[in-house]
Formats: C-alpha cells, sequence, structure tokens
C-alpha cells in the first residue's frame, strides 16, 4: 500500500469514528431526531448506544494510530533490499 492508500484508510476510519461515535452520541442526547442509517449506534436502547458509540471512537483512534505507524514505516520498506 503506498502513502495514499493510508492517508485515504485514516481519513475513512477517522470520518467513521467521528460520525458513528461522536456525532451519534449527540443526536440521541440531544436532539429528538430518529436513528438513521447514518447513525447506526442510535438504534442501540439507551444505556447501550453510549457504551457503542464510545467503542466506535476508540476502535477508530486504534485503526488510525495503526494507518499511522504503518505509513510512517512506509520510506523504510522501501529502502529495504527485500520489498
Amino acid at each position: 500500500m503506498d502513502e495514499a492508500g493510508y492517508r485515504l484508510g485514516m481519513a475513512v476510519a477517522f470520518m467513521l469514528g467521528l460520525w458513528e461515535g461522536v456525532i451519534a452520541i449527540v443526536y440521541r442526547a440531544f436532539t429528538d431526531k430518529e436513528a438513521g442509517v447514518m447513525t447506526a449506534v442510535d438504534y442501540l436502547p439507551s444505556p447501550w448506544c453510549y457504551v457503542a458509540g464510545g467503542t466506535v471512537v476508540l476502535v477508530a483512534g486504534a485503526v488510525v494510530e495503526a494507518l499511522d505507524r504503518g505509513r510512517k514505516r512506509l520510506p523504510a520498506r522501501r529502502e529495504s533490499p527485500g520489498g
């Protein structure tokens, strides 16, 4: 995977974590909007939607961190004789 692939993956993971985590929790806590496709964790009952939203944020953060570490190691892999 090249650097653009890593950056695209990080952007997608960040946006999904933000939307399905933080924004879904804000919609549930502070608005009267119904759950929709874009806020899937809001379909869960009250205490579990917040747990699921927080879990989504943590997983997205871990994915972004892993992709960032891979992107930083990319120049070393390009310079190595085997890869």
